[in-house]
Order: C-alpha cells, then sequence, then structure tokens
C-alpha cells in the first residue's frame, strides 16, 4: 500500500452554529456540512457561510446533481435543497450506526463505522445491493474518476484511504496529522477532497493525489459498470 502525508490546502470554519461537523458533499458551487440540527453551507472559495437548512443531519452527506441525501439517525432523507423540504426517507443500512454517503452509479454508496463496510444501497427503497469490507472504520465516503475513497477515524489517527471497489484492499493511504479527525468526505470532481473536522467544526481540502492525464477530469464514477451522475 502506497503511504504518504496528506497535504492540507486550507481550513474552513469553525462556522457560527456548528459545533460539529458530521458528513460533508459538494454541489459544485456550495459544500454542506451535516450539523446535527441542520445541513450548513458555505463557499469554498470565500470560506463564507451561505445557507442553512432545518434538517436533522447527524452523519453522511451526499448529492446526486439535484437533490441532497441526508443521514439522520437511522434512515436516509432525500431533500430539496431549493425548499429545504424532506421529499421521501429510506432506512439506513446500519440501522444507526451508519458514517459517511456519497452518490454514484445511480446509487447510495454509505459507510457503516464500526462494522467496518461500505454498503452500495437503491436510493428508491433502501435495499443493500452489495457490500464491500474494509480494514478500518468508515467515517466518509466518495468517489471520484472510478476510484473509491473512504476517511478513517480511530482513536488520535485518522486518514484517507483509496480501496480496491472489489475485495476493499487498501491501496493508497492519506495519513492526517495526529489529532485531525476526518468525519465525512467528498470530492470537488478534480483534485481536492472536502473532510469534515468533527468536534473541531472545522472543514479541510485535502490534495487528491494526480493520476496523471485522469486527474482533474471532474468526473466520478463507481467503476466501469455505470456512470455517475453528473454534478451540477
Amino acid at each position: 500500500m502506497k503511504k504518504s502525508a496528506a497535504e492540507i490546502i486550507r481550513e474552513y470554519g469553525p462556522f457560527p452554529g456548528v459545533d460539529k461537523v458530521g458528513g460533508v458533499t459538494y454541489d459544485g458551487q456550495q459544500v454542506w456540512m451535516a450539523a446535527g440540527d441542520k445541513l450548513a453551507s458555505f463557499d469554498p472559495a470565500s470560506g463564507n457561510a451561505v445557507r442553512s437548512i432545518d434538517v436533522a443531519a447527524h452523519a453522511g452527506t451526499a448529492f446526486d446533481g439535484r437533490h441532497l441525501f441526508q443521514i439522520a439517525e437511522d434512515r436516509i432523507q432525500k431533500i430539496d435543497p431549493d425548499s429545504g423540504r424532506v421529499l421521501a426517507t429510506i432506512p439506513a443500512p446500519g440501522g444507526g450506526g451508519d458514517s459517511g454517503l456519497a452518490w454514484a452509479e445511480g446509487t447510495l454508496w454509505v459507510g457503516q463505522y464500526r462494522e467496518r463496510k461500505i454498503h452500495q444501497v437503491d436510493p428508491q427503497t433502501g435495499a443493500i445491493l452489495r457490500t464491500i469490507e474494509c480494514s478500518r472504520f468508515v467515517t466518509g465516503v466518495t468517489w471520484i474518476d472510478g476510484e473509491l475513497w473512504h476517511g478513517t477515524w480511530e482513536g488520535e489517527e485518522s486518514d484517507l484511504r483509496r480501496i480496491d471497489p472489489h475485495t476493499g484492499e487498501a491501496l493508497e493511504r492519506l495519513e492526517m496529522p495526529a489529532g485531525v479527525g476526518v468525519s465525512g468526505l467528498e470530492s470537488d470532481g478534480g483534485d481536492q477532497f472536502f473532510c469534515g473536522g468533527g468536534n473541531s467544526g472545522k472543514v479541510r481540502a485535502v490534495r487528491r493525489p494526480r493520476r496523471g492525464a485522469a486527474a482533474g477530469s471532474g468526473s466520478a464514477s463507481a467503476g466501469s459498470a455505470g456512470k455517475a451522475a453528473k454534478r451540477s
């Protein structure tokens, strides 16, 4: 497994009214954070807070190009970002032990923290389509250019891991500084990741390792089996 130190490009926050970040996603313009009793967003260029939605938001957050998806206790909510209305709800596969949420291949990818698993889930029914076994706790999930990455956080150690989407084998590891946690992970579609910072109330941008011509193409895919949703 390739190992290197994570390069933190920028820190955002803490933000007013955000004591803890439990999940992050990116809609092409704003970064959204799960902040317990609300979803809050900020502009990654300026770092300024933009808006918030009053909805339960305890763990992973995802965006499918049109809607936000948010883990709240033992369920996943589908949210209209314009009105803030919850449009639908499905059961979360971990029954409350869920962490990390991503959208790719027309499906949701849900981390299950202590069970060290990532589930591919039908966004309409919540049915588990397949499960990937991981070697560490899962605290965030994202797909970028056919690569599956997840965050880990155990004790004072955390990192970002690229894993084989079929076997769960860790292929690459970006080690975060000691004491810096990862709670939520999302790619910006290019050369950086957004990482939730747990109780710090911060979000950190981490440089994504380059992959030659593929790097920075902005596409997100869950492998050759299908196409991911385009970001707005």
